[in-house]
C-alpha cells in the first residue's frame, strides 16, 4: 500500500510537478528531455544486458534505423508522426533481425559484431541519398502534432511524450523479467547449458530480447528525430548514442529498472550543468571518473549504494 502511494506521489510529480516548476524554461526543459532520451536507450540497453545476457556496443544503429524510418515516412509517405514512432521501433527491429546471426557469439565477439553493424547502417544512410538525404541529411522533419486539444510540438509536450514512452517501456520490462521467460533468462546467466538440458530455447529467448530492445530504442530514436525536426548519419548514428546511455545505466545500476532512468537523469544533467560550465573542454572526462567511483564503491550502481546505505542505518538503529 505504501509503495503504490508512493508510485503515485512520484507520477505526479514527474507529470505535474516539473512542468509547473520547469516549463518556462525552455533550456532545462529541453535538458530533461534529452536526458530522457538518453534514459530510454540506457533502459533498452540494460534490458538486453540483464535479460539478454549479451552487451551490446551498437544500439546506436536501432536509434539511427528508427529514426530515419519514421522521418521518411512521415515526410515522404504522409504518415502521423505518432504513427512513425511506432513504425519507427518496428524499423529497428527489421534492423535487429538482420543481426540474429550474431546471436552464435558470445562476450566481445558479440558486442564487436553488433559494433559493426552500426557501421554498416551509418554508411547505407550516408550513401542512400535517394531516400535519407546523404550526408547533408533531413531538414524540417516534422514536429509531433497537436492531439486531442494537446500540443506536442512545444518542450512541455515533448517531455510528456518522452516520459511516457520510457515509463511503458519500464512496465514492459518488469512483466519481462517477471514472467517464466524472465526467469529463464535470468538462469541462462548461470549456465546456459544447464537451461538448455531442463528445455529452454536460448538462442530463440535471446533473439527476443534482441528485437524487444532494439524496437524500444528505435521509438526513443524516432522521437528524437521530430524533437530535433533535423536527422544526419553522423549525428543519427554516432557513438555517444552507446557510450553515455551504457554509462547511465551502469552507474544507476543496469540490473534494477528504474537505476538506467535514474542514472540517465542524473548523470546528463549533473554533467550539463554543473561539470561542463566549469570544464567546458573535456567535462566528459569527469562522467568516466565518477563511473569507476561508482563501480569500485558500489558495482551494483546508485541503487546499491542506497541500499547499502540504508542497511548500514537500520542497523545502528
Amino acid at each position: 500500500m505504501k509503495l503504490n502511494k508512493l508510485l503515485i506521489v512520484i507520477l505526479a510529480a514527474t507529470y505535474v510537478g516539473v512542468p509547473l516548476l520547469l516549463g518556462g524554461n525552455a533550456y532545462v526543459m529541453s535538458l530533461v528531455i534529452a536526458s530522457l532520451v538518453i534514459g530510454g536507450i540506457a533502459l533498452s540497453w540494460a534490458l538486453l544486458g540483464n535479460l539478454g545476457g549479451m552487451v551490446s556496443f551498437g544500439h546506436a544503429a536501432f536509434f539511427g534505423v528508427g529514426a530515419y524510418t519514421s522521418a521518411v515516412l512521415s515526410m515522404q509517405h504522409g504518415v502521423p508522426v505518432f504513427v512513425g514512432l511506432v513504425m519507427g521501433g518496428l524499423g529497428a527491429v527489421v534492423a535487429a533481425i538482420t543481426m540474429l546471426p550474431v546471436l552464435r557469439l558470445r562476450g566481445p565477439y558479440f558486442a564487436l559484431a553488433i559494433l559493426a553493424y552500426a557501421h554498416i547502417f551509418r554508411i547505407l544512410a550516408t550513401e542512400w541519398q535517394s531516400v535519407t538525404g546523404g550526408s547533408g541529411g533531413i531538414a524540417s522533419i516534422p514536429r509531433l502534432p497537436e492531439l486531442f486539444g494537446i500540443d506536442f510540438s512545444g518542450k512541455v509536450g515533448n517531455y510528456l511524450v518522452i516520459l511516457t514512452i520510457v515509463l511503458l517501456f519500464a512496465w514492459v520490462y518488469d512483466i519481462i523479467r517477471r514472467s517464466p521467460h524472465g526467469l529463464a533468462l535470468r538462469a541462462m546467466h548461470d549456465s546456459e547449458d544447464a537451461t538448455r538440458v531442463v528445455g529452454v530455447n536460448n538462442t530463440l529467448l535471446k533473439g527476443l530480447m534482441l528485437l524487444v530492445s532494439a524496437f524500444m530504442c528505435g521509438v526513443v530514436g524516432a522521437f528524437n528525430a521530430h524533437y530535433i525536426n533535423f536527422l544526419e548519419p553522423d549525428y543519427a548514428f554516432s557513438a555517444g548514442w552507446v557510450t553515455i546511455p551504457i554509462v547511465a545505466a551502469i552507474f544507476g545500476g543496469y540490473r534494477t529498472i528504474t537505476g538506467p532512468l535514474v542514472g540517465a537523469v542524473v548523470v546528463y544533467l549533473v554533467d550539463q550543468l554543473f561539470v561542463k560550465n566549469i570544464m567546458p573542454t573535456g567535462h566528459q572526462l569527469v562522467l568516466g571518473v565518477v563511473l569507476v567511483g561508482m563501480i569500485i564503491a558500489s558495482p551494483d550502481g546508485l541503487f546499491g549504494l542506497v541500499k547499502k546505505f540504508m542497511r548500514k542505518k537500520d542497523a545502528t538503529a
